[in-house]
């Protein structure tokens, strides 16, 4: 958590807590954010903490949330699908997206060393743990990503949801400095916490998200949601539509190889999605 947030946490979340009870950690730590919001609208950024004189109890990231269970586990990204309408398509999809995950498990696993017998009654004779189901020999886990499909009882709260709403839902929030304008040009107006309001920039981290929704039904492709903007006018949450058969690799360059979803400098993002979080931002929770 960004040092200007710890003060306004260690003060306003306990209560926060108390008056909302049962909503969960994410929530919770939503609407204190929104009272800091509310503070760089009127040019009352809180001071930095250090947080030397939080207490032990001070620690906001320990509550239970109720979507904890579909974030937990050593897969990489999140594939999350929204639409419910076509299952005949979203099972051709979910085949498709099983068959190159195996491909790229075969294509990153490493030359295995010749195999030296074991003495009769070694140890290792039961060596092999349930865990290789999860993870392989090179820590790379298998499968890499997560497929949530949610149950009947739950699909009110991911139908058709925005790329906003699902960092809200599944994502850890946060804030940093926003990138600052090009030389000779104006910041945002109106601000917006998304891309610049204060300076600032409400920012998410966890797993990465991969959208499906009703377009997916036709074009098997998905929408790889940003944590947050890239260069300044681009926003957290931005989206592009990838080809389900690429989600996989591009997981496992964005995990283990560095790359960054940049268009090379270009703003390329969605701007539909965009202007559909950023209306969304200045809506209060209810």
């Amino acid at each position: 958590m960004h040092e200007r947030l710890t003060q306004l946490f260690a003060t306003r979340y306990p209560s926060i807590r108390s008056q909302f009870p049962g909503e969960g950690r994410r929530r919770w730590h939503l609407r204190v954010l929104q009272e800091f919001w509310e503070a760089a609208l009127r040019g009352e950024i809180p001071s930095a903490s250090d947080g030397s004189n939080l207490s032990t109890d001070d620690d906001f990231t320990q509550d239970d949330d109720p979507f904890d269970r579909l974030t937990e586990g050593p897969e990489l990204g999140l594939l999350l699908r929204t639409d419910y309408s076509n299952e005949d398509a979203w099972q051709a999809f979910r085949i498709k997206l099983q068959d190159v995950e195996k491909e790229l498990a075969e294509a990153v696993k490493p030359d295995e060393p010749p195999q030296v017998p074991a003495p009769s009654g070694s140890e290792q004779d039961n060596a092999e743990d349930s865990d290789s189901d999860m993870e392989s020999s090179d820590g790379i886990p298998s499968p890499i990503i997560k497929v949530v499909d949610p149950a009947p009882t739950e699909r009110a709260f991911f139908t058709h949801i925005s790329n906003l709403t699902a960092l809200h839902l599944l994502n850890d929030v946060d804030i940093r400095q926003a990138p600052s304008p090009p030389a000779g040009e104006k910041r945002v107006h109106p601000p917006n916490r998304l891309v610049d309001q204060g300076t600032w920039q409400e920012v998410y981290s966890g797993m990465n998200l991969w959208i499906y929704d009703t377009q997916s039904n036709t074009d098997q492709c998905v929408r790889l949601v940003s944590q947050e903007g890239d260069f300044y006018g681009t926003a957290t949450g931005d989206s592009w539509r990838v080809q389900g058969t690429h989600i996989c690799e591009l997981q496992f360059n964005m995990s283990f190889m560095g790359m960054m979803i940049n268009f090379g400098g270009l703003d390329r993002w969605d701007y539909s999605e965009r202007r559909r979080n950023l209306d969304e931002a200045n809506q209060a929770i209810m």
